[in-house]
């Protein structure tokens, strides 16, 4: 095992270097962009629309690429970090025949369940437009976002965690998750072995459904949503309503447990005819929120998948005393090391078609030698 000295003289030794590459960089000066609109997939009901966004300096932020750079990843990230918001910014959303101008809150940010005047189709995508009309500026700024509708005809939907569920964070080890977020893109990030198959086979089904919604929450800040987002098409793990975090005091005050909880408790409220299976990790509070929510909803989680990163004799005793409890409140857990455990169970319960653990089986063992 790697001792944690090494992980810090490590990391040192590379902070230490992209740090001059970095700090060069913003001495020869960046220039700053005007303002614009960044929007964040949504999800809605037929009559009411969740739209997310932020009004925020542009940073000249660069699209990733595998071949870049370490400093050149760093660069990225400061300049994500460092965005300036625009405070108070007033919004214009427009989605199913309503428009409404939202106020955003003091880090620019912009979170609104709209009314729909006419209903929205049921099954799919639905864009919402985007207007930055705040005083000031010379001209309006126009972006979208977009909202999910999940069909009623779905069999499920999937409530998924990011970081070390679907991609490789590390983050039980302080170093290495720093690391990879620090030095690494969404080009060069890794996911789990065989998540993207397992999940294209849950937003699949079986045959005659309608896809199912997936949905992601992470406790990962919004600047780092395009991160995520573009992490997420380059696996080809499907696309879903992506929950993110704003890191300020009352998020801090807050904490991992309450914010995770309060998002799902919302999907779940939004669909109550959907029932949902819940994917994490144990590296966190995975385990403990989804047992409470179990004991919450019941009849409507069937199954919680937890991949087992932490992997110690008393965090597996403590799943599973958790495992006794989702048992008795009539849900499964299921604690895997790897996705086929996770992909096998959701088979057998026919959640997905037994045929695509051929595939499954195929991409782990790919993505196995690829990291």
């Amino acid at each position: 095992m790697t001792d944690w000295r090494d992980d810090l003289r490590g990391l040192a030794r590379d902070l230490g270097s992209q740090a001059r590459r970095v700090a060069r960089a913003i001495d020869r000066g960046v220039a700053r962009e005007p303002y614009h609109i960044a929007g964040y997939r949504g999800y809605a009901s037929q009559w009411r629309a969740l739209v997310m966004g932020r009004a925020v300096r542009d940073e000249g932020v660069v699209a990733p690429d595998a071949s870049h750079r370490s400093w050149q990843n760093l660069l990225n990230l400061v300049r994500r970090l460092e965005a300036d918001p625009l405070p108070d910014a007033r919004v214009r959303a427009t989605v199913g025949g309503t428009t409404v101008t939202i106020t955003a809150d003091e880090e620019g940010f912009v979170r609104h369940w709209l009314k729909c005047v006419n209903a929205l189709d049921a099954g799919g995508w639905h864009t919402v437009d985007l207007e930055l009309v705040h005083s000031g500026l010379s001209s309006p700024i126009l972006a979208t976002s977009r909202v999910l509708v999940p069909s009623p005809q779905a069999a499920f939907g999937v409530i998924s965690d990011m970081d070390d569920t679907v991609l490789q964070s590390e983050v039980g080890t302080f170093l290495r998750a720093a690391r990879l977020m620090l030095l690494e893109n969404s080009r060069t990030r890794l996911p789990f072995p065989g998540v993207a198959a397992f999940y294209r086979a849950l937003e699949s089904g079986t045959k005659g459904s309608a896809p199912n919604p997936i949905f992601y929450v992470s406790s990962s800040p919004w600047n780092l949503y395009d991160v995520i987002a573009d992490f997420l098409d380059a696996q080809k793990i499907p696309e879903g309503p992506l929950l993110l975090r704003d890191w300020d005091w009352s998020s801090a005050l807050e904490g991992h447990r309450m914010h995770k909880s309060s998002l799902i408790r919302e999907i779940l409220d939004a669909y109550p005819w959907m029932s949902f299976i819940l994917i994490g990790d144990s590296g966190q509070q995975d385990p403990e929120i989804y047992a409470r929510l179990v004991s919450e909803y019941r009849g409507r989680i069937p199954a919680v998948y937890i991949r087992d990163v932490s992997r110690t004799a008393a965090r597996s005793s403590a799943i599973q005393a958790l495992s006794t409890e989702i048992t008795a409140a009539g849900s499964t857990l299921v604690l895997g090391d790897d996705t086929l455990t996770m992909a096998k169970h959701a088979a057998e319960r026919g959640w997905i078609d037994a045929a695509r653990l051929g595939e499954i089986g195929e991409e782990k063992r790919s993505d196995e030698g690829a990291g």
